[in-house]
Order: C-alpha cells, then sequence, then structure tokens
C-alpha cells in the first residue's frame, strides 16, 4: 500500500504527516522553518524522486523558496536567492503565494505566483526563477488593487496538453489568460461580478479568491470569488453562477477530484464581513454535477459551534484511487478523507494558523 505524504504550511512553521496504512491513521512531524510563515507548498511527482517545494518567510531574513528531495527530511534553499524581482522593477518580494509544478511534459518547469502580483517560471525544478515580464509590464497593472490579505498572484494553472496555454488568477485584479506561452495575456473575467466597484461587472478588478481545473475536462475551470462562485466551460472566457444550492457564496478555497469529471470541492463562509462557516458549522460542500447542485459532507466533521475558516489553498486532494480530500483551519485543525469526502477523520489539531496543505501518494 504506497504511502502518502500530506503536507501542512502554517503561519510558524511548516509540517510533515505521512500515512502508510491507507490513510487510516498519520505521523505528523515539525515543524520545519520554525516561526517562518509558509504560505506556498508544491509536490512534484515528475521525477525520479518527489521534490518539495515551500515557500517560507521570516520575519528577519524574508521570503525565500525551500526545496526537499528526501520527503522532508532536509531541506535546501539556493544562495543565490530562488525569486527576486529585477532591479529595474524596483520592488521586492513580499511572499510566494503558490507554487505550481508544470505539467508532465515540461520537467523542470515551476511556476510561482508572489505578492506584489507577478508570475515567475522557473525551468529547474524551482531553484531558480525568472520574472513573467509579459505579465508584469501589462498595462492594467497599475491599476490592479490589494485585496485584504495583500495584493498577490495566488493560482496558476497550467494547461494539461498545451503548453502555450497558462491561467492565473489575482487578488485584486481578477483572471488572465495567456495562449502564447506566456507572450501575451487578457483579462479574462466575464460574468464575474465585482459589488464592491462602481461598476460591477468590469473587464477586470475582480477579487479572485482561487479557480481550479476540471480532470477530465481541462477547459473547464470552477472560481470561488470574493462573494460569488462560478464555473466556466471555455477556459475561463466567460463565467456562470454555480453558488444556488451553497448555504453562502463566500469562501476563499476551490478544489476539484483529480480523476473525475464535474466534482468540486468548496468550504463556504458566511459573508465577507462574517468569515465564519455558514451556520457555524463545519462542512465541505461537494459538486458532482459541475456545481449545478452542492451536497454536504459532514461525516466525522464537528457540528456546531464551529468558526475555523478555510483560507484558499488550505483544501487539496491527493492523487489516490480513492481520492483523499484535506483541508486546514485557521484554528489549527487539520481534517483528512480517504473516501473523497464521505468519512473525514482528524490528522491533528492546535497547530498553528494553517496557510496550506498538498498531498500526493509518495511511496
Amino acid at each position: 500500500m504506497s504511502d502518502v505524504l500530506l503536507v501542512i504550511g502554517t503561519g510558524k512553521g511548516l509540517f510533515l504527516a505521512r500515512s502508510g496504512d491507507g490513510r487510516a491513521s498519520w505521523e505528523v512531524s515539525g515543524p520545519h522553518f520554525a516561526m517562518n510563515a509558509v504560505y506556498s507548498i508544491g509536490i512534484d511527482t515528475r521525477g525520479e524522486r518527489p521534490r518539495l517545494l515551500a515557500g517560507a518567510r521570516s520575519e528577519h531574513w524574508g521570503p525565500s523558496v525551500f526545496h526537499s528531495d528526501d520527503l522532508g527530511e532536509t531541506w535546501q534553499e539556493p544562495d543565490h536567492g530562488a525569486l527576486s524581482f529585477p532591479e529595474d522593477t524596483g520592488e521586492s518580494l513580499g511572499q510566494v503565494w503558490q507554487l505550481q509544478p508544470g505539467p508532465a511534459d515540461q520537467p523542470g518547469v515551476v511556476w510561482a505566483g508572489t505578492q506584489p502580483s507577478a508570475l515567475f517560471k522557473s525551468t529547474d525544478g524551482g531553484e531558480h526563477f525568472e520574472l513573467v515580464r509579459s505579465l508584469w509590464d501589462h498595462p492594467h497593472r497599475p491599476q490592479w488593487g490589494a485585496g485584504f490579505g495583500g495584493q498577490a498572484i495566488h493560482t496558476v494553472l497550467p494547461h494539461p496538453s498545451d503548453p502555450q496555454r497558462v491561467t492565473v488568477a489575482m487578488s485584486t485584479g481578477g483572471v488572465y489568460r495567456s495562449s502564447d506561452g506566456g507572450e501575451s495575456w487578457s483579462a479574462s473575467n466575464q460574468g464575474v461580478k465585482a459589488y464592491f466597484l462602481p461598476d460591477p461587472w468590469p473587464e477586470f478588478g475582480q477579487c479572485v479568491h482561487k479557480i481550479a481545473r476540471d480532470a477530465v475536462d481541462p477547459s473547464q475551470l470552477f472560481l470561488q470569488n470574493h462573494h460569488g462562485v462560478y464555473r466556466s466551460g471555455d477556459d475561463g472566457a466567460t463565467w456562470t453562477s454555480i453558488a444556488d444550492t451553497l448555504p453562502a457564496d463566500f469562501g476563499f478555497a476551490m478544489v476539484t477530484h483529480p480523476h473525475r469529471g464535474g466534482v468540486a470541492y468548496n468550504f463556504p463562509l458566511t459573508a465577507d464581513g462574517m468569515r465564519f462557516p455558514a451556520d457555524e458549522r463545519c462542512r465541505v460542500y461537494r459538486t458532482e454535477d459541475s456545481g449545478k447542485n452542492w451536497s454536504p459532507l459532514t461525516d466525522g466533521l464537528p457540528e456546531g459551534g464551529f468558526y475555523g475558516a478555510v483560507l484558499r489553498d488550505a483544501m487539496c486532494a491527493d492523487d489516490a484511487d480513492p481520492a483523499g480530500v484535506y483541508f486546514g483551519t485557521r484554528t489549527g485543525e487539520v481534517f483528512a478523507s480517504a473516501d473523497e469526502g464521505e468519512h473525514w477523520s482528524q490528522v491533528a489539531a492546535h497547530l498553528p494558523d494553517v496557510t496550506c496543505v498538498r498531498a500526493a501518494v509518495v511511496g
């Protein structure tokens, strides 16, 4: 039976949880990078050995990208600084919000989204990154704003079969797409409402929280907005609301199933001004029909009086069959399901604020 590794980023370090018994039990270790905020994790399984990537920020030394080729036993940091803004930009790196390995046919490619809103690309597995100047020089950039958590590109979705197509999302600014390998970018927010702006249907300026790509139909995307849940069937060109059967349309996380088409997971919060779980209950919602219907998954989760929120990268799925689903909360709990959300168990409690989780089969 294969081992599954769950990597947990928190506001005070990184924790590792490993299961070798079909995800029935977990051994938790850490923290690594103690007292560093870890807001981004990548697990690259394309090579002979999995490579773990972590974007950690020290209050003293600043942010950096670390990697491990032995499942977190040891970590390396390039002495040159893996990721930095060119001097002529006049910017400095605030935080790495996303580390996303490229598709299988692009070995070595790793994308990074940062604060301030910028996209970087590595071709050597995350040891060196270069700024994608075409997006940085986009004429919209001076008008991109800052969400409550800062101005950041937090989602990078390379297309699984077309190396020329890449989709990114940011707060605030919205969704941008490239169909020419990153040479040019266009805003792609038609149908996504920005209720907080004078024009609620702008070309750009939406506060997108997360987007996820369907595993079977790569042109199908799911989006959690700052109030609003949407689906696109045309690779993000247009968006349609799918929030009707959710208890609330605010939240951060959006995860798609690794094998089944039309299946996505969401963790609704009451509202932007009331960032508690809807009805104060810990419930993951799943759709199996591309958002027409959402159903609560609660078996094994706390019931009433629950106040822990789930951040945009604090929910994920592994690539096992059946798929495991995981989430962590701002109150330090981590939960896992080994059967696609039907039943849940607690992996850890009393951790620092959970900012991100990633999981993969590593045995």
